[in-house]
């Protein structure tokens, strides 16, 4: 009779093992399906007519031609034909002295995208912080007004 009123004492512990496994499942999951977040998708982006930037201060405009000559127009100045290492000198000087300058690439529409890939190198190499691309407006006949 003495085992009868002996009773068992009640556990205060927690059971995780179900928390572990459905941690498991979850990490699997994601582990499954995050590299097919980073896949790309072949788009083809609109055409718009956005408005131009207002700048107080007039852009240091570096411009590529059709054979791939670069060109750089120095506030006020007029456009000069220059070669990488003097762009580089310059551009580095100008932004130096005028640190809010914006600063502006262009290409012709036939001109390689290497080529004016390369004048944004040139621009990283001056060090200057943020450079912009140019465009013409989109033609279209049903323009916003």
């Amino acid at each position: 009779m003495a085992s009868r009123r002996k009773r068992r004492a009640l556990k205060a512990e927690i059971n995780v093992v179900p928390y572990i496994d459905v941690t498991l499942v979850l990490l699997i999951i994601f582990m499954i399906t995050a590299p097919m977040l980073n896949l790309g998708v072949d788009i083809e982006l609109p055409k718009s007519n956005a408005r131009s930037l207002n700048v107080d201060a007039e852009p240091v405009l570096v411009t590529v031609d059709q054979e791939g000559q670069l060109f750089l127009t120095l506030g006020k100045d007029p456009r000069e034909s220059i070669d990488p290492e003097t762009l580089v000198t310059k551009v580095a000087a100008f932004v130096r002295n005028n640190p809010d300058v914006p600063v502006l690439v262009g290409g012709d529409g036939r001109v390689d995208y290497g080529q004016v890939y390369q004048a944004l190198v040139l621009l990283q190499q001056a060090e200057v912080p943020k450079v912009g691309l140019m465009s013409q407006p989109a033609e279209s006949a049903a323009a916003p007004r």
